[in-house]
């Protein structure tokens, strides 16, 4: 199996400047790069820089994956944005680790290779799938940290962890939504392998999600309500960053006026509760799948009689002719023709057996052999159709 992998960075609040360009220049000779993009693929050997460490110091999304099956994400958000310890909550050892770094959370979606299988390369990355979740996560979405917890349980549950791990992991607050993600959130669940059905049952609990209408007066209320250093603060990040400190104070406007849901009063899930519904679920699924091919494939059987029937029906009118058309599509010495030819030799010999015998049909049929035996595609059809020598 050859090798590949694919690294990608990207700038998104601030460009780099050139002394930051020649730097990671000085890493990669044949990469990409931009002050505010650096992308190459490895066909062999490796990247010698520290992707970590590229991105506390320099940019803000990274993506990594191999065609063993190590995948990544790492964001960076402000920390006024996102909170660490609002962030930490969803952390999931090998699906999302949280910590900080100059004023930034980092979040870490991976996949190891144990877990993800190799890379099916029918559907490859960009970071362009995946930076909506920088805006989301600002503005107070937490779907994509939930999603990756569900990664964390979904490789437990490939790996088939001890139980009693399951019956301890409590999941962390469900968002609301988690039944209608948006396309950077089903981007990352696949991009992680989320279990479908795993995300089934965990959005049962999930409040829908809603189209927003905000009361201009009640947002101004709250504002006026905030302390004077946190309205210091969101001003030097307006200064500081290209990114908007607004979203991050829709985030604490809602959090503060959101009516808990049923979860968030009466307790939430184990991991264990969860894994039993998704395995309960897919189960189900799978016999209902099954129940309908079955159907589907006694439909297609069903077709294919009536079809035969109607053509028997009318070939019992005048079957020389048929004879004469086998003879003519031989003729044509074209691999489609001679698919048409044995397909309407066993029309016949199926005519013919509904009157007690196939002893003429064996006889012409061994006839039609013995005149085209030079034609060595016809006779491998003739074999597998069973036709006898004469």
């Amino acid at each position: 199996m050859s090798e590949y992998q694919y690294y990608e960075f990207l700038a998104l609040d601030r460009p780099l400047d050139e002394d930051q360009v020649r730097q990671v220049r000085a890493l990669s000779t044949r990469a990409d790069i931009t002050p505010t993009r650096f992308v190459n693929e490895y066909h062999w050997g490796d990247f010698r820089g520290d992707t970590t460490r590229l991105v506390e110091q320099f940019y803000d999304a990274h993506l990594y994956y191999a065609n063993w099956g190590s995948r990544r994400l790492v964001l960076r958000l402000p920390d006024g944005s996102l909170p660490a310890k609002e962030a930490t909550a969803y952390a999931m050892e090998d699906a999302l680790g949280v910590w900080t770094q100059s004023g930034h959370t980092l979040l870490d979606f991976s996949v190891s290779s144990e877990d993800g299988g190799e890379w099916e390369f029918e559907t490859s990355y960009t970071l362009s799938a995946f930076v909506g979740l920088r805006v989301e996560l600002a503005a107070g979405d937490l779907r994509a940290l939930y999603v990756a917890w569900l990664a964390g349980l979904t490789a437990w549950e490939l790996a088939e962890d001890d139980e009693e791990n399951y019956a301890r992991e409590v999941e962390p607050p469900v968002p609301a939504g988690l039944a209608s993600l948006t396309g950077p959130q089903r981007a990352l669940a696949e991009f992680l392998g989320v279990d479908a059905d795993l995300l089934a049952v965990a959005a049962e609990d999930s409040r829908p999600a809603t189209t927003e209408v905000l009361d201009p007066t009640a947002l101004a209320a709250f504002v006026a309500g905030l302390p004077a250093a946190d309205k210091d603060a969101l001003l030097v990040e307006a200064a500081l960053t290209t990114a908007s400190p607004g979203a991050r104070l829709l985030a604490r406007y809602r959090a503060a006026t959101t009516i808990p849901g049923p979860r968030d009063v009466t307790g939430r899930r184990t991991a264990a509760e969860l894994l039993d519904m998704a395995y309960r679920r897919r189960t189900d699924r799978r016999q209902r799948e099954k129940v309908a091919q079955a159907a589907a494939e006694q439909a297609r059987a069903r077709a294919a009689a009536e079809a035969q029937e109607a053509r028997l029906v009318k070939l019992a009118e005048n079957t020389e002719q048929a004879w004469s058309e086998v003879d003519g599509l031989i003729a044509q010495k074209k691999a489609g023709a001679y698919d048409a030819a044995v397909e309407l030799l066993g029309d016949l010999r199926a005519l013919e057996a509904r009157t007690g015998g196939t002893v003429d049909f064996d006889r012409r049929a061994g006839e039609l052999r013995a005149a085209h035996r030079g034609k060595p595609s016809l006779m491998q059809r003739f074999d597998v159709m069973g036709i006898p020598s004469s």
